[in-house]
């Protein structure tokens, strides 16, 4: 959830995608495929959507009572537009809608290893095993590009519900750090925020089989 601002991207930006209109898994009627550039108008939509259900009273009412559509279509237009080859997202989408995603960054800490930045999930589609899914087709990606990786992320310290549910996905809480404010502009929280990370030394835990 530690979401940032886009960073400068290394000299293997610009790679074709990676078959980003080619299923890799179904739940149902829900398929997974990888994200692309035409994904960042309904992912801004999503990730807005969530902020304001999800993150009031760490986030400033003014900034999500105000564009923060608009401001996240920034962010996934430039996030998606070149995607380095350490970067990757996957999207849940049914009957053409996208109701999830995720995005991922390899070897983002010494420690913990791979880092799943964003994780989100529309809220009519919730409880029907999305997530879950999200989650495993990540662990697939970082077990397949970086075998002894862990893999980790970070939840508001408010998000008890959250919280629980990657304890229940076998995540261990690990550390603790104020939340940076999205954009880098401190009038967007409330105050002090804090942020939990958990994570999952062997991401293989998180596989679904069967």
């Amino acid at each position: 959830m530690a979401d940032r601002d886009p960073q400068p991207t290394p000299a293997t930006a610009g790679q074709p995608s990676h078959g980003e209109h080619v299923a890799i898994a179904r739940n149902g009627g829900v398929q997974f495929r990888r994200a692309g550039t035409h994904d960042a108008g309904p992912v801004a939509a999503l990730h807005a959507d969530s902020w304001r259900r999800n993150y009031r009273g760490a986030y400033a009412d003014t900034f999500l009572d105000g564009d923060v559509v608009t401001e996240r279509l920034a962010f996934w237009t430039a996030r998606l537009r070149e995607q380095p080859a350490d970067r990757f997202a996957i999207v849940a989408e049914e009957a053409g809608s996208l109701v999830g995603f995720a995005y991922s960054i390899l070897d983002e800490n010494p420690t913990w290893g791979a880092y799943l930045d964003n994780l989100h999930v529309a809220h009519t589609h919730q409880r029907q095993g999305i997530g879950t899914r999200l989650m495993a087709l990540t662990a697939e990606a970082v077990i397949e590009q970086r075998p002894s990786s862990g893999l980790s992320l970070w939840v508001l310290e408010q998000n008890v519900r959250a919280q629980r549910f990657y304890e229940a996905r076998g995540g261990r809480r690990v550390g603790r750090d104020r939340l940076h404010p999205p954009g880098g502009d401190p009038s967007r929280l409330r105050g002090e925020v804090y942020k939990l990370r958990y994570a999952w030394p062997d991401p293989a835990t998180l596989l679904i089989t069967g």
